[in-house]
């Protein structure tokens, strides 16, 4: 069995306009949306592998026009953070994200899902053979009008030998990015070179088009890096986008090639590359 224990929801100082707004699908009597009105989030159980590992996904259902973010959320995206930490008998735990969207709204480029996110993990226990407690914390933000960030904690039992309902999680696997071998990506090349307060980093991605308006992410192994969004362009066979990379503390910080992500985003598909080389 799975159960949320609680809710707690920070408005944000800069929204007091939320005071005043009324959102579609709700009571309409002029007060903000409360957190269990806007979102509901669970743990969809799964089953075991092969492996001894416990598939499962953590669900986030949004009401109508509501979004969340991807794991790189864009220029003014809420990162999501998922701690684990209080949980027994876990060892590792992989999220398979699903190709996300771009939302483009007032000259804004966000990253995320509308309506609902069904996000798979792969559970790995210390001891095989024994069920998972998973508890921890869910931090995310969500987004109409204005954003609220969220905060829920969670508590499930996942049996060693039970199954539950698989068709949403195998659903949500099959939506995965495409690897750089599937995409007939040929190669990806970084130029790294001194910028204000940082790094700059110059990525040309040689790979067939996915589709129109593709979009390049970025992302580092350091989640204290803050990476701007640029504009990618396509000439040809190749992608080309420019990042600049910022330490949080603004100190100087070591970047390698092989820990860079970059993500192309185009047409509901997208494809993951992990990597790049100097030349």
């Amino acid at each position: 069995m799975y159960r949320i224990m609680s809710f707690r929801t920070v408005i944000l100082a800069a929204l007091v306009a939320l005071a005043a707004f009324v959102s579609p699908g709700f009571s309409g009597n002029g007060l903000p949306p409360t957190a269990e009105e806007v979102v509901k989030i669970d743990v969809l159980p799964g089953w075991r592998n092969g492996q001894g590992q416990h598939v499962a996904a953590l669900r986030i259902r949004l009401a109508e026009g509501w979004k969340t973010y991807w794991r790189a959320p864009g220029e003014a995206g809420i990162p999501p953070r998922l701690n684990w930490q209080g949980s027994k008998n876990l060892a590792a735990v992989q999220f398979h994200w699903p190709v996300p969207e771009v939302f483009d709204i007032s000259g804004i480029r966000t990253i995320g899902y509308a309506n609902e996110l069904v996000l798979p993990m792969t559970l790995v226990p210390k001891t095989a053979g024994q069920p998972i407690s998973l508890t921890g914390n869910v931090n995310l933000g969500v987004c109409l009008d204005v954003c609220m960030p969220m905060d829920a904690k969670i508590s499930v039992e996942l049996p060693a030998h039970g199954s539950g309902l698989a068709a949403p999680i195998k659903q949500a696997l099959r939506e995965r990015p495409d690897t750089a071998q599937e995409a007939g990506l040929q190669r990806a090349v970084c130029k790294v070179e001194p910028a204000k307060g940082g790094l700059r980093v110059t990525v040309k991605i040689e790979m067939p088009q996915i589709g129109p308006n593709e979009v390049v992410v970025v992302e580092t192994a350091n989640p204290s890096v803050w990476v701007s969004e640029r504009a990618t362009m396509r000439q040809g066979g190749a992608l080309t986008t420019v990042a600049d990379l910022v330490h949080n503390s603004g100190t100087p910080f070591a970047l390698n090639r092989s820990d860079l992500r970059m993500t192309v985003l185009a047409a509901g598909r997208g494809v993951d590359i992990r990597g790049c080389t100097g030349s």
